[in-house]
């Protein structure tokens, strides 16, 4: 290899999620079946690109459904919702689509479950994320929220023999687990979920950062600043290996001095991410001599999710008409 060939390790998977565009696409199957305006509660998915593009098309985002108009259509995020949130929709005679990622869903439904029996709930999460608060708006008397590995500290429980842990969807797997292994030597009972709740595209774009983060001077990943696991991403590029790394929402705001005699430049993006942003950013880095660009490949994704049933019933032909 020429020593002064410039490259970018390109990492797959990288970007939009089965839940995401699960969430997009509900949002513009909306749109043409009941016309703007369209109010989502909260931001679809936490990336300022597909936000700006939603609202250009008449989709109005707001706080609370108090903000909606009675008996307009509201839709819930991707992150998902508290009980008290449906009923104030109900109280407005909203027509709601809930667009929770059916991966927050399952969480939302071990919470219940485990609720209901009794446990203590320790809900691994980032204080005041939305689908922290939407999940443990599900059972507030028995969830508590444990941030950080030094919070296990504090936690305290009716019965050491009933714990359980649950986490927030998208968060770090190394650092998930580094606060389980201090719960569970605090509380040798602790219980597991059935199956992961860190989500399946949380864990693959971060196991292919791991494995380009060493050969890289310098990781870029595109993504939001308050998208959960766009953060992670990052993070897990230094804890791996990276010389340096950043999280860009558009590809201007890449600095030409994060290069500086950078060879080797990684680019990945965050779960909420369309691949056209991955696309400028490539097309930035070849500007600046990155013309080979090589595939890290650590998992092959397939899996999709169906359109809320809400939607789904409402698309659905008249009996007597054709499809």
């Amino acid at each position: 290899m020429d020593i002064g060939e410039k490259k970018v390790l390109l990492a797959n998977p990288r970007g939009y999620c089965a839940g995401v565009e699960r969430a997009v696409q509900t949002v513009e199957k909306a749109l043409e079946l009941y016309g703007p305006p369209i109010y989502v509660r909260k931001e679809i998915v936490h990336n300022r690109h597909v936000v700006q593009a939603l609202t250009a098309k008449g989709v109005r985002f707001v706080e609370e459904n108090e903000e909606v108009p009675e008996g307009a259509t509201v839709i819930f995020s991707a992150h998902g919702v508290a009980p008290d949130v449906h009923t104030s929709a109900a109280a407005r005679s909203l027509r709601v689509i809930d667009a929770t990622c059916p991966l927050v869903t399952k969480v939302h439904n071990e919470v219940r479950r485990f609720a209901a029996e009794g446990y203590d709930i320790l809900l691994i999460g980032h204080q005041g994320h939305e689908e922290v608060l939407g999940t443990a708006g599900e059972a507030p008397a028995q969830i508590q929220v444990v941030d950080t590995p030094e919070d296990v500290d504090s936690v305290t429980v009716r019965d050491p023999e009933r714990v359980v842990w649950l986490s927030q969807t998208t968060l770090s797997v190394d650092e998930t687990q580094q606060t389980v292994g201090r719960l569970r030597a605090r509380f040798p009972a602790l219980k597991s979920p059935p199956s992961d709740d860190i989500c399946y595209a949380t864990q693959n774009r971060q196991e292919a950062v791991k494995a380009m983060a060493p050969a890289c001077d310098v990781i870029i990943v595109v993504g939001s600043p308050n998208s959960s696991n766009s953060q992670r991403l990052r993070e897990v590029a230094l804890e791996a290996g990276a010389g340096a790394a950043y999280l860009v929402d558009f590809a201007h705001e890449i600095a030409e001095e994060w290069l500086g005699d950078a060879r080797t430049v990684g680019l990945t993006a965050g779960a909420s991410v369309p691949n056209e942003l991955v696309e400028d950013a490539l097309g930035w880095l070849r500007e600046r001599g990155f013309t080979t660009v090589e595939h890290v490949t650590t998992a092959v994704e397939n899996i999709v999710f169906a359109l809320p049933q809400e939607l789904r019933a409402a698309l659905r032909p008249a009996p007597g008409r054709d499809a």
